[in-house]
């Protein structure tokens, strides 16, 4: 009798086949299309994630399926559709394109690696680029999520994708994972350049609002790290920016459902400091290495219209890090420590190099 194999078909394998190193940077996602019905899938996906909502299954199965799936699929799409690109979506058109420039930065660099991006939920998923990368021969993967500051909901939410992977994979690759970086010293002067160069274009504003990503308060009590990790890249950032304490505020947007979360909240701060006189803001999001739709749609458009409705008067949204060269630099080396002892870098042509010499000085003798 025959029985059918829990494990994945292994790709063909080539015996003395060189040993392959690859870095796989995990975003969140995004669907496919700003479309409600793009959005039901992909919101679908999002929060059935138990790592994102700990409410018990069989109550939260009524509450998504019940209402949430049947009301935010359209009001969300009008979000995206509001900032969506020619290309796509730009959490997916940034993050595609730091993963071809980290290729490049580490190549530069001497180091012979493949680096391919997935997406937490949505395409390409964690899954089908792990396979991918099978298929091509590597036998070492770097996990690098784009979070720099862990949080269960983010970071071992990428992890767990990785780990459900590898209980289908007969013959898995080495791994590695990369939990934070929320206090390198690259990351926080890319940040830091960034926001120089918005103030040497437009000057300073009376206060810098650092806006991260919320989670409920609950996930603080129970030892996740991800707080202490914004206040540490906050406090970092303004002392290298020479910043008062008086001069930024530290906050948190995205509060979902009506548990309290972690604060202060972002848009009530905003209005707080318009109503007390504050004419100018900038806001920044470190947290996001890449704009999106919690960054162009709630800050730069739901944000930007509290804060002048309350009087404010100028409101300045300064972009992520995108493709800022001092951030793929600082993600490089990030990728080089954590890929230290793999034999990655590029072994010299030494027979083809000899050869190009002699071919070279026979040319030079002919003329």
């Amino acid at each position: 009798m025959t029985f059918a194999s829990p494990f994945a078909p292994e790709p063909a394998h080539t015996h003395g086949q060189a040993p392959r190193t690859a870095v796989l940077l995990c975003n969140l996602g995004t669907p496919e299309a700003p479309t409600p019905a793009a959005l039901r899938v992909y919101l679908a996906e999002f929060l059935s994630d138990h790592r994102v909502v700990e409410i018990p299954k069989p109550i939260w199965w009524l509450i998504l399926h019940g209402i949430i799936l049947r009301t935010r699929p359209k009001k969300s799409a009008a979000k995206y559709a509001s900032i969506w690109r020619t290309e796509g979506s730009p959490l997916k058109v940034w993050t595609a394109k730091q993963a071809t420039l980290l290729r490049g930065w580490l190549g530069e660099r001497g180091h012979h690696v493949t680096v391919r991006y997935a997406m937490r939920y949505g395409q390409p998923s964690i899954a089908s680029e792990l396979d991918a990368l099978k298929a091509e021969g590597v036998t070492r993967v770097l996990i690098l999520p784009a979070y720099p500051q862990y949080s269960g909901t983010t970071t071992a939410s990428v992890f767990d994708a990785v780990y459900a992977w590898a209980q289908k994979t007969r013959t898995i690759p080495e791994l590695r994972f990369v939990n934070h970086y929320h206090d390198d010293a690259g990351y926080i002067n890319a940040l830091a350049r960034r926001i120089k160069a918005h103030w040497q274009d437009h000057g300073r504003p009376d206060q810098l609002v650092m806006s991260f990503h919320g989670v409920p308060e609950r996930t603080l009590q129970l030892g996740d790290p991800y707080h202490c990790e914004c206040r540490k890249t906050g406090r970092l950032l303004a002392e290298r920016l020479g910043l008062r304490a008086d001069q930024y505020t530290l906050t948190f947007q995205s509060r979902f459902g009506k548990a309290k979360w972690l604060q202060p909240y972002t848009e009530p701060t905003l209005v707080a400091l318009a109503r007390a006189g504050t004419k100018r803001v900038d806001v920044v999001c470190p947290g996001f290495t890449s704009d999106c739709l919690e960054t162009l749609e709630e800050i730069n458009q739901e944000a930007r219209k509290a804060f002048l409705l309350a009087g404010g008067q100028t409101f300045h949204y300064i972009p992520c890090l995108n493709d800022q060269p001092e951030w793929i630099g600082a993600l490089s080396n990030v990728a080089q420590q954590h890929m230290a002892g793999w034999p990655t870098e590029i072994v010299p042509d030494v027979q083809g190099l000899a050869d190009s010499r002699a071919a070279a000085q026979a040319l030079g003798a002919r003329q």
